[in-house]
């Protein structure tokens, strides 16, 4: 038989797409990364996931596992080889609300999760823009970040056990369910952010937490980022660490959204440089309670030291959500960064981790340097800035890819010289591999090499991702 045949024999033929029918896998989600794959698999469990690595391992054949298909970072970019997507892997196998536990297949959506959970007056923490497409194999692969990272943690944090396919097909049951599990190595961290460059994901053991009583959303302008950081520990202290995001909005992004969205709102009536989206999520049933006013108390908490900065000029302004239609309007603001971001053709993104103390000093260091080689050059950013987590667009005048990477270059340098790093939630994929081979350490390099040799010696996984070529 031929390959695509095998692979028939092993999952059905109507489920191994090639020609017209591998459209929707051709592009990546940002549109740089274009090329059709060969074939695209779409196995339905665990056991025919085993079946094609089998078949792969036997034939030398290179597999690149596939989930919602929105990273950045040309991480499932094969043009003319072999995709496996997960999307027919959709189930959610056991949600267990008193032990705050949801087990799901790496195809399940976010949105799907999302809504399980509140079903049963839980939340599923990890949510992004992309939740109604990207998937949980996805997510798991790249540590995704999102919005809720300040109070619940990246992915990692969320993932209590993995179920993972091995290069050679044999199935490696992570699927540990427990806080506490100190059997040895923690192998489930090594698939975690390896964008199936180890192995193939296809079950994850989550948490889950309970459902916010309530949400206290508001936009604040502040004078600088530092008096920014300076809100974020005062609320922290005030609430009991019911911040769960902290989202920065600079002036330029602020414009972007009005320039994109028709009938977008300004956040205020006046234009400011700092701007921040902040959301508590109460708990407290006490704090969630609307009193005679039908104001809840951590509405007036959150209004009470707004204020009391406001009057010792900590901040320039501020608006309290007093609905549920205003505090989408907000989060739509915030959601609107890709669209953003790539309304302007020819962007560099740098998806960057500072220390929060040094966020300020960042932008006070590259600004100058980038317009020392381009003087025309302009940015836009928006950042979870509760952890650090910059998403700094540069939209250069030159097209030429020397001049391109002397600016990655830049920024590199000022991120290294903070203590920084120049991936934090996006990860590596095809794009970061000439910063991979500048910035990681050596022996870090070394180690994950030798890693990628033990579990996948072949060569077989996602080849050419994440790792530089050894010179």
């Amino acid at each position: 038989m031929s390959l695509l045949e095998q692979f028939a024999a092993a999952i059905g033929m109507a489920h191994v797409m090639t020609g017209a029918d591998t459209a929707p896998w051709d592009v990546d989600v940002g549109g740089d990364y274009v090329g059709p794959p060969a074939a695209v698999l779409r196995p339905a469990n665990t056991a025919e996931v085993a079946a094609i690595m089998r078949i792969a391992t036997a034939t030398r054949t290179p597999i690149v596992p596939v989930g919602g298909r929105t990273g950045f970072n040309g991480s499932t970019h094969a043009p003319d080889g072999i995709k496996l997507s997960l999307d027919r892997m959709n189930r959610i196998r056991d949600l267990r609300p008193d032990a705050r536990v949801v087990v799901a297949e790496a195809g399940v959506v976010l949105a799907k999760l999302h809504e399980a959970a509140a079903a049963h007056d839980m939340v599923f923490p990890l949510t992004f823009g992309a939740r109604g497409s990207a998937m949980l194999g996805g997510a798991l692969s790249t540590n995704a970040g999102g919005s809720n990272v300040l109070r619940y943690g990246n992915t990692r944090d969320l993932c209590l056990g993995l179920e993972v396919v091995m290069a050679d097909g044999r199935v490696m049951d992570l699927m540990s369910a427990l806080h506490k599990d100190n059997t040895g190595y923690a192998l489930k961290h090594l698939f975690i952010g390896a964008e199936g460059t180890l192995g193939v994901i296809t079950a994850a053991a989550m948490k889950l937490a309970p459902a916010p009583r309530a949400y206290v959303t508001a936009m604040v302008a502040l004078p600088r980022i530092r008096d920014a950081l300076t809100l974020l520990e005062r609320l922290r202290a005030e609430t009991g660490g019911a911040v769960e995001a902290f989202e920065y909005m600079p002036r330029e992004y602020i414009e972007g959204h009005l320039r994109i969205r028709s009938g977008a709102k300004a956040p205020f009536e006046a234009r400011y440089d700092v701007n921040v989206m902040v959301e508590l999520g109460i708990t407290a049933t006490a704090e969630a309670t609307p009193g005679p006013d039908g104001i809840i108390p951590a509405a007036a908490r959150l209004e009470s030291v707004l204020g009391e900065m406001l009057e010792q000029d900590q901040i320039l302004d501020a608006v309290i959500a007093r609905n549920e239609a205003q505090r989408r309007e907000m989060w739509a603001r915030r959601e609107s960064a890709a669209d953003i971001a790539y309304a302007r053709s020819g962007s560099l993104d740098n998806d960057i981790a500072l220390p929060l103390d040094r966020i300020e000093d960042f932008f006070a260091l590259v600004r100058p340097r980038l317009r020392a080689v381009d003087a025309g050059i302009e940015e836009l950013t928006v950042a979870h800035l509760g952890d650090g987590n910059l998403h700094y667009t540069l939209y250069p005048t030159q097209e030429d890819d020397a001049h391109h990477d002397r600016l990655r270059e830049i920024v590199e340098d000022v991120v290294a010289e903070l203590g920084g790093s120049f991936s934090a939630e996006h990860g590596i994929g095809l794009y970061k591999l000439p910063t991979m081979a500048r910035r990681k350490f050596p022996v870090a390099l070394e180690a994950m090499i030798a890693i990628k040799a033990a579990l996948d010696p072949l060569g077989l996984m996602n080849p050419g991702k994440v790792l530089p070529t050894p010179k």
